[in-house]
């Protein structure tokens, strides 16, 4: 990635004064273990302290509902030792904040969090010094509560902040050994303040990206095509350039009308006569599993344990099933959005993004423009759950933009959303396993099509065993999927645990052992026991094993560096085959809880989003053709579907915080489909869980 490498001198000019904390963004030894991603060598603002004691904290991240304004100034707040509401969070704006990925993989708290609790420890440090010195007494004999300095001997004795940084200009470089204060000294992390978001998103003032409005903006409709993979032949936009006030645009594959009201430049859109090539259909949501199995490339071998062959040839009895889970949409609240306007040479655009930087980066590219030459202003995202990791819609805005000469807006409708967006993959995956006399696992011989590799750890201490994945959710060269996909809550992972974790509570049934027992039989990892044990507990489980007409389902996984158990229990309809969640026990250790009710409520969304992949959200298309336009056909959960949430947290103060903005809807697919084989005996092996299927399985079985 290319990047403007901006000079210390340039930097400060552009953040303001007071003590600005920098970090010479190499926090190569923060994502090593995630082996993925490198941040390029500039140098960045984390934070900003102010002559009033106002502190600015600037973060690449973005805030999509899931609580990280919050939580962020929460971890600031402990570490500089400041009340929370002087707290300023700036995020996702690219002239201002620290280069950044973007907000995706559960990464803000557990990734990011570490460097910005150095820069804010290193900011207390600095400011201590000062206060040392403008009150003649050695450091240790200073207190800092709120944002003030106190002699301890004499608490009279005392400077604030402000009065440290007012008339300074203090740059501290972050060498990322800042001493963070111990857990048993924590005071505002652990606790679940007011989020800094609330009042403005209850009372209707929170500004999204389809709220901007800049004088003499224009909305943009384009034409888009009928099918993926179409080709536009011709167009006759004769009729459109006739409408008063319609502005008309063409430049290669973008074809445009703009206007003042989106009504009118929608009815402009409507005139357009356009011929489309359309590639042949030769796909459907029911033959894409047999493509996707044809076409997928090489394995890539994940894991590779014991002699998995011979152990199969041992075995007196293999267990072998075929998984499949079908394209699902991520159908946000907000649709993607962007305004842009291009002024004074530099373009700046306020984009529905979970990737301000990339996006920054796609715009100067698409424009031919320098990087610094482009600013992404981030408001608040309705939603996104990876569907906004990739925004079109960005360079659209841009690209009308400076072709228009005016600031223009692109707003996908619902239509265009569904068409658009990326999808979850559909998917194979394939299992072969085996049993030793006591019960425990003796073969694991796991391949994964076009889901990639999230969700495939394994899990249990199986001697011999083999994980290929071929292909991902990406859209990379040997892509098998008709159309593009991309990241949707936890990748791939929720497709992934249904088919392990149902395929050991087939195993469990085999044995005539409890679900619950035959998995802590089988793995000696005491972070999964906990969590397994902890879920059971709150439930209330009894064991049995087999079908027991009880309804209940548990299931386990590892995502985002957090261990997840849950307990699901469900009622079936014998006549119609429709089942209903009634309750949900889930256990979660995520190591330092930063925010308790923000991490409940995560835990809650995943559950409630959760249950569209369990029951009803499978895409229908025909070849290129998407077929589900809107929630008429793709209908998503209800709050009449919501069963009795119950959340417990796992204390683990041993570990840094860990994401939880996905593990909890990871294991529901398998802990629903494991309790509707207890309530009827079915075995269920395809996403979504529809009625017309449990009735099949209960036919079958």
């Amino acid at each position: 990635m290319k990047t403007r490498a901006w000079s210390r001198r340039e930097f400060l000019r552009a953040i303001g004064g007071g003590i600005v904390v920098l970090v010479s963004v190499d926090p190569a030894a923060l994502f090593a273990q995630e082996g993925r991603f490198k941040y390029p060598d500039d140098l960045n603002a984390y934070l900003r302290i102010d002559g009033d004691g106002r502190v600015f904290v600037f973060s690449g991240k973005i805030e999509m509902g899931q609580g990280v304004m919050t939580s962020q100034a929460q971890m600031v707040a402990e570490e500089l030792g400041v009340p929370l509401d002087s707290i300023t969070m700036v995020l996702g704006d690219t002239d201002q904040c620290p280069w950044d990925m973007g907000t995706f993989g559960s990464l803000t708290t557990r990734m990011f969090g570490p460097a910005l609790r150095a820069a804010a420890a290193e900011a207390r440090a600095v400011l201590e010094r000062l206060a040392a010195e403008r009150l003649g007494v050695p450091r240790a004999e200073l207190v800092a509560k709120d944002g003030v300095f106190h002699v301890a001997t004499d608490r009279a004795r005392s400077v604030t902040y402000g009065e440290l940084a007012r008339g300074r200009r203090i740059t501290r470089l972050v060498d990322e050994k800042a001493v963070l204060r111990a857990v048993k000294d924590l005071g505002v992390m652990g606790r679940s303040p007011r989020r800094l978001d609330a009042r403005a998103k209850v009372t209707g003032q929170a500004r999204f990206a389809g709220d901007v409005r800049i004088p003499g903006m224009l909305y943009a409709r384009i034409l888009r095509p009928p099918a993926h993979g179409a080709r536009l032949e011709s167009a006759d936009l004769s009729s459109a350039r006739k409408l008063p006030g319609v502005t008309v645009v063409v430049e290669k594959d973008l074809v445009a009308v703009l206007h003042a009201d989106p009504e009118a430049a929608e009815a402009a859109l409507q005139t357009i006569a356009a011929r489309w090539s359309v590639p042949e259909a030769r796909v459907d949501q029911e033959s894409i599993f047999d493509h996707l199995v044809s076409n997928a490339p090489p394995p890539d071998v994940k894991t590779a344990r014991g002699d998995p062959v011979a152990a199969r040839k041992r075995a007196s009895r293999v267990f072998e099933a075929t998984y499949r889970s079908g394209y699902r949409a991520h159908a946000p609240i907000e649709p993607h959005a962007a305004v842009a306007q291009m002024k004074d040479g530099k373009m700046t655009v306020w984009a529905s993004t979970q990737t301000p930087f990339p996006a920054r980066d796609a715009v100067a590219g698409a424009l031919g423009l320098s990087p610094k030459d482009v600013r992404v202003i981030t408001p608040y995202v309705g939603g996104g759950f990876g569907g906004k990791s990739s925004g079109p819609q960005v360079v659209e805005a841009a690209r009308l933009a400076r072709m228009a000469g005016a600031p223009v807006q692109v707003a996908w409708t619902r239509s265009e959303e569904f068409f658009h967006d990326t999808f979850a993959p559909a998917s194979v995956v394939k299992i072969a396993s085996a049993l030793g006399d006591d019960a425990r696992i003796t073969l694991w011989d796991y391949e994964v099509y076009c889901a990639g590799d999230r969700g495939t750890e394994l899990l249990y201490d199986v001697p011999n065993a083999a994980v290929r994945i071929r292909g991902s959710w990406t859209n990379g060269k040997q892509s098998a999927h008709p159309f593009p996909v991309g990241p949707w809550r936890a990748p791939g992972a929720s497709t992934n645990v249904f088919a392990g974790e149902s395929q050991i509570d087939i195993m469990a049934t085999a044995a005539k052992v409890d679900p619950l027992e035959f998995r802590l039989r089988n793995t000696s990892d005491p972070r999964m026991r906990r969590v397994l044990q902890s879920a059971a507990g709150a439930y209330g489980w009894k064991p049995s094993a087999g079908s027991s007409g009880r309804g209940r389902g548990i299931a386990c996984a590892i995502d985002a560096g957090t261990y997840v158990a849950l307990v699901a229990e469900v009622d079936v309809d014998r006549k119609s085959g429709q089942a209903r969640v009634g309750r949900v026990v889930v256990a979660q250790d995520l190591g330092i809880v930063v925010n308790p009710e923000g991490a409940r409520m995560q835990m809650e969304g995943c559950i409630a989003m959760g249950l569209g992949y369990v029951f009803t959200e499978e895409l229908r298309f025909q070849g290129g053709e998407i077929l589900d336009r809107n929630f008429g056909t793709y209908p998503l959960p209800k709050f009449s579907w919501l069963p009795r949430i119950e959340t417990v947290l796992v204390k683990n103060d041993e570990l840094p915080p860990k994401g939880c903005g996905e593990p909890a809807i990871v294991p529901l697919g398998a802990a629903v489909a494991n309790a509707i084989f207890d309530a009827v005996g079915a075995r269920l092996h395809r996403l979504p869980l529809t009625p017309e299927r449990v009735l099949e399985a209960i036919r079958k079985a």
